[in-house]
């Protein structure tokens, strides 16, 4: 199934919501001019839509392979990795002493939803390089960066992050890998964890497993835990490949979807010799890895807006071509294409608005972090900071949700077409299904938001965002198409106010309504920014417009987005109001062996 890269769509949000001409004002951003940031969209994806796409459905049919430890991946695949290393792809954003590029995060994140649209079970292995590379430049001794963050830079390793276990899922601090001092520095790692993606494969030289254990006398839960740096073949001072460490993938799970992704159990130290080095101090391993998880949890926003997208495409070739049933209310009895029937519109339509919406929301969220960086002032930087905490849930939650319900709704164009393998829309139902549960669970996105994110520095961050978008929406015209957007996301945005002050105000016994409020308060918090981010949008699409500048129909198919979405699918968020503060009682109040009988 052919994919083409949303350029002309990602170009547009990265101008007007990320501002990537604000980010390369700042210190270090300087290359990242309209000349370079669109040879970068063009090449990503061509290679994105050649070389990474037509692997999708072979990855889906084949999978990936274990036998005696050893995990291999189908043909195609490692030659499309080569090319992906050797064109620099994986540094795009990481720092130049290292060999990266220095370029911003919102660009590397519009390439990365590329590759993720093209092939989501390849993604993952540079996505998850990316934040390995992420936490050791933020965490690592100088000793571990001159080692090992140039081959990972340079795609000649990858890096995996390893947390879970049987009994240590989303509750990370019951995990009971350990580590014991080696009396040289290093570190002997003992242990399993399972639902390593990419903890074994045949693409890269070395495999960089960053591992969470704990060591002798730590503290009980989270405070107890550390992060540890644990190399698949162990590292000579000069930087050569020494012997094959004491780390293995035991088996591969059989999973719903991503087949090419291999999901391994690893045995860490069955030999006893398992050689860790210990990143950052003792007992801080929490701090370094939520660096590369909240790197990854947008990432994974940007399979569901990668998905949403490559399943929108699919969708739009068949009902442009699918002759099915005459239109209703015509006076002719002719069949026509399906792309006219009001109901398929009305799909195409959602996916594609909620895709966009998502898409600005995560593009927000990377710049962000850009601006969190490289903003010299120190206020500006916070800001950023603080901007960037709040939306990281969101992006995750939001995103990966919108990701499950385009797949579906594209899988519904197709009809009965859909349900089998042979036309790939399954696949895309079956891939997306993964992002809402991985990299912390959607369920978990929203207690976060709720219980971290509304309250830290008192609740500014929040607020300022959404005082920000109250003034852009106060100075939209009242007729028009801004002006018919313009009453919804009000609307949206008076309730979104409403819901989180009452989240804000929640303590004691009321937490939890808040709680059994918190996944619907992110939902409506998604839809919320996400409309009037379209809506900065439609402004900017209708500015072009007059001004004669850009391409119509995509200025004129932005501004319609923008309205369908208003109109069509912002109204639900200020519905949410009510299962929002209704709190926790209905929920419990059937027995548990009630609903088991």
């Amino acid at each position: 199934m052919d994919y083409r890269a949303p350029i002309s769509e990602q170009r547009f949000v990265l101008e007007t919501v990320a501002d990537i001409g604000g980010l390369a004002a700042l210190p270090g951003f300087e290359a990242a001019t309209p000349d370079l940031v669109d040879a970068v969209l063009e090449e990503a994806g061509k290679l994105a839509s050649g070389v990474f796409a037509p692997l999708n459905a072979v990855g889906d049919r084949e999978g990936a392979r274990i036998a005696d430890g050893v995990v291999t991946l189908p043909e195609g695949f490692r030659e499309a990795f080569r090319a992906y290393a050797e064109g620099g792809w994986v540094g795009l954003n990481a720092a130049p002493d290292w060999g990266g590029q220095g370029l911003p995060f919102a660009l590397a994140c519009a390439v990365q939803e590329q590759v993720t649209a093209a092939n989501m079970a390849f993604s993952l292995c540079p996505m998850l390089t990316l934040g390995a590379i992420e936490a050791l430049q933020a965490h690592a001794s100088d000793e571990q960066k001159r080692l090992y963050l140039k081959p990972l830079v340079e795609g000649r390793w990858t890096g995996t992050m390893n947390l879970t276990e049987p009994q240590a899922g989303s509750d990370v601090g019951a995990l009971r890998t350990s580590a014991t001092p080696a009396g040289d520095g290093s570190w002997r790692i003992k242990g399993s964890k399972i639902y390593i993606t990419w903890g074994e494969h045949d693409l890269a030289e070395n495999i960089v497993h960053l591992v969470l254990a704990r060591t002798p006398g730590a503290p009980a839960g989270t405070r107890g835990i550390s992060l540890f740096l644990v190399p698949k073949l162990l590292v000579n001072p000069d930087g050569s490949l020494g012997a094959r460490n004491d780390v293995r993938a035991v088996s591969l799970e059989h999973k719903l979807g991503i087949h090419a992704s291999p999901t391994c159990t690893m045995a860490f130290g069955d030999r006893d010799a398992c050689v860790g080095y210990l990143v950052g101090a003792e007992n801080a391993g929490m701090r370094a890895m939520f660096t590369m998880m909240n790197h990854a949890r947008i990432n994974v926003g940007l399979q569901g807006i990668g998905i949403a997208s490559r399943a929108f495409q699919a969708a739009l070739a068949h009902a442009r071509e699918r002759v099915q049933s005459a239109k209703f209310g015509s006076p002719s009895r002719a069949p026509v294409r399906i792309i006219e029937h009001a109901d398929v519109r009305r799909m195409l339509m959602t996916v594609k608005a909620l895709s966009e919406a998502a898409r600005a929301i995560a593009y927000l969220n990377a710049a962000a972090v850009d601006r969190a960086h490289a903003e010299p002032d120190p206020q500006r930087r916070a800001d950023a900071q603080g901007l960037a905490d709040l939306l990281t849930p969101v992006t995750k939650a939001f995103a990966t949700d919108i990701g499950v319900e385009a797949a579906s709704l594209a899988l519904q164009v197709f009809g009965g077409m859909g349900y089998v393998e042979e036309t790939g829309a399954a696949q895309h139902y079956r891939d997306s299904r993964i992002a809402p549960i991985y990299e912390g669970t959607n369920g978990i996105q929203a207690l976060d938001l709720v219980g971290r994110k509304l309250g830290q520095d008192g609740g500014r961050h929040w607020r300022a965002l959404l005082q920000r978008e109250r003034l852009f929406l106060k100075g939209l015209p009242s007729s028009g198409d801004l002006g018919a957007i313009r009453p919804y996301a009000e609307d949206a945005l008076e309730a979104l106010q409403t819901a989180a002050v009452w989240m804000a105000g929640n303590e004691g016994e009321k937490l939890a309504d808040t709680a059994a409020g918190a996944t619907p308060f992110l939902r409506m918090f998604g839809l919320t920014i996400g409309g009037t981010l379209l809506a900065r949008q439609a402004a900017e699409a209708l500015r072009r417009l007059e001004a004669g500048e850009g391409d119509p129909a995509f200025l004129r198919a932005k501004v319609a987005t923008a309205r369908f979405y208003a109109e069509q699918i912002l109204p639900a968020a200020p519905a949410l109001l009510g299962p929002i503060t209704r709190g926790a009682e209905m929920l419990y109040a059937i027995p548990e062996e009630a609903l088991a009988a």
